[in-house]
Parts: structure tokens; C-alpha cells; sequence
């Protein structure tokens, strides 16, 4: 009996191989375990211009970069998904002084491009905040740096160093687009490579590969941030960073500055102080030359 039992095993075992289908990679379809997020060619738009100057869509290498910037970006979910989180908390922060410059509002997809809105990012070349400022330009544009206080992580006066640059550049170049270019490149390596190539559009202008990928990847944003559920994230309204909380501003000065100190004067700690003021770098700091700073301060009873 034993025997029968072990013949039917096997030949019912036999005839569900047979039948099984073809894995998905085989043409078959796809089980449970062979489902995977879908990987697709995100569809371009017909028209798309950067701060109102037309982008080249017709061209074909124009197209192509477009793409590989937004399969580039679409695809680096998690870095992705964060600067689009905060998108919430920074944006009402940058729009209103870019407005106030005359800086057309694009360019705070500039901004996400720079830093990710992590207004902590650094770089090896030694850029810092969320625009991503040089330190001898910073401090051409009148920013504090040293001793442990850098005011290029001071998120108003960082956006408007980078105002008054864009600006500059965009008198210089006569165009938006030469603008953001040479925010990457250099005012000064964008005007050689055109007079040297004989052009006066950056999609004309052969630059160094970051630099050719960089207006693009500004472009990406601009598509991706105002409906991200069109490719591929899915972001409740509450799971955007909030925005920062509710402060007062207070002046501080002397010769001697302990910043956690200064915290616990106001009813908080250093942690939240800094989280507020991203440009305290230390503990201390020695004021010889008796600066006074502006501190946001959180308001009394601010949840935090």
C-alpha cells in the first residue's frame, strides 16, 4: 500500500511540473514573488522652458540629456524623496526673497539641485548650505565666516547672496539659462567657452560634463516637484517636513558667546538653537571684533 502511495506522489508531482508556467522572465507570468516596481521611460512634456526661456525639446541631444537627468533623479529614491519632503518646509522660506530680488521663482529647483534642501550639505570642494556658496564669494557678498559661525548655512542671507550672483550673471550673459550654468561653472569659465566657441546659448555651448548636466538636473526638479506622484512617489499631504517653528528674533553680542548658554537664556537648548540657526558651527564663539548676531530664538509654549 505504502508503494501505490509513493507511485501516485510521484507521478501527481510530475504532472504539476509539467503544468507549471514559465517564469516571468521566460515570457510567463509573473507570481507573487516575481512582481518588481516597474522601471519606465518617464514621458517628456512637448513644451518646458527654464525661468520663461525656451528649452530646445526638437533637439535631439537636448531630449536625451532631459531624460538621462530625469531617469537620474526619478531613480535616486531615497535622496529624492527626501529633497522633496522638505520642499515644504524650505520653499516658503526661498520663494519670497527670490521674489523680492526679481529672480524668477525656477531657480529654487536650482536650490534642490544644489543641496538636496539640506541646509547642512557641504561638499569636498568646500561649498556649503543649501545654495551651495563658495567661501570667497560668500564673503564678497558680506556672509560671516570663521571661528565657528558660517552664515552661508544662514538660510535668508544665503538665498540672497545667491540672488545678488544670479542677478550678476544673468546682467552679464543676458540670459537665465547662462545664469544658472555658470552657477556650476563659474561666471568667468562660462564667458571664455562662449567667446571661445562662438555662441550665446548654453544648449549650443560645450562645457564640462557636470556642468552640461547641471541645468538639466535643475530642469528635473522643476518637472518632478509639482506632481511626484507622476513618477512613481507617493507623498501624503501630512509626510512633507513641516515648517519651521514659530520663533523670535533676538540680538546677541559680546565678547564671549556660549550659544548653549544663550539657549537655555531663552527657555530651549542648544539643539533646537541650532536647528534654527544652522550657522552656529560650535559651542563657543569669540567675538574680537563684537559682532552682533541676529538668533532666532523658538517662541515660548512652540512645540517643537
Amino acid at each position: 500500500m505504502k508503494y501505490v502511495a509513493f507511485c501516485l506522489a510521484v507521478v501527481f508531482s510530475a504532472f504539476a511540473c509539467a503544468q507549471r508556467s514559465a517564469p516571468a522572465w521566460e515570457g510567463g507570468p509573473a507570481s507573487a514573488e516575481e512582481v518588481y516596481a516597474p522601471v519606465q521611460i518617464p514621458q517628456l512634456p512637448e513644451r518646458l522652458d527654464l525661468a520663461g526661456e525656451p528649452v530646445p525639446l526638437d533637439n535631439y541631444d537636448t531630449r536625451e540629456s532631459l531624460m538621462r537627468e530625469m531617469l537620474s533623479t526619478i531613480y535616486l529614491h531615497s535622496r529624492t524623496m527626501l529633497t522633496l519632503l522638505a520642499t515644504q518646509r524650505y520653499f516658503p522660506i526661498i520663494e519670497p526673497i527670490l521674489k523680492k530680488y526679481g529672480v524668477p521663482d525656477d531657480f529654487k529647483y536650482l536650490c534642490m539641485a544644489e543641496s538636496g534642501l539640506d541646509p547642512n550639505a557641504g561638499s569636498s570642494a568646500g561649498a556649503a548650505g543649501l545654495w551651495q556658496l563658495m567661501p570667497a564669494y560668500a564673503r564678497s557678498a558680506g556672509l560671516y565666516i570663521g571661528g565657528g559661525v558660517d552664515e552661508r548655512y544662514d538660510i535668508e542671507k544665503s538665498t540672497e547672496a545667491a540672488c545678488q550672483y544670479l542677478l550678476d550673471a544673468k546682467e552679464k550673459f543676458g540670459s537665465w539659462t547662462l545664469a544658472a550654468a555658470s552657477y556650476n561653472v563659474g561666471v568667468a569659465g562660462t564667458a571664455r567657452r562662449l567667446e571661445k566657441q562662438g555662441v550665446d546659448s548654453y544648449y549650443d555651448l560645450y562645457l564640462p560634463t557636470e556642468t552640461m548636466r547641471y541645468v538639466f538636473r535643475v530642469l528635473a526638479f522643476k518637472l518632478i516637484t509639482p506632481n511626484p506622484a507622476a513618477y512613481g512617489y507617493r507623498i501624503n499631504p501630512e509626510d512633507y517636513y513641516r515648517p519651521l517653528p514659530a520663533y523670535t528674533e533676538v540680538v546677541v553680542s559680546g565678547t564671549q558667546i556660549d550659544w548653549a548658554e544663550e539657549a537655555r537664556k531663552y527657555g530651549t537648548n542648544y539643539k533646537r538653537l541650532r536647528e534654527l540657526n544652522h550657522w552656529i558651527r560650535d559651542y563657543d564663539y569669540r567675538n574680537k571684533t563684537a559682532h552682533r548676531f541676529v538668533l532666532k530664538v523658538p517662541k515660548p509654549g512652540t512645540r517643537q
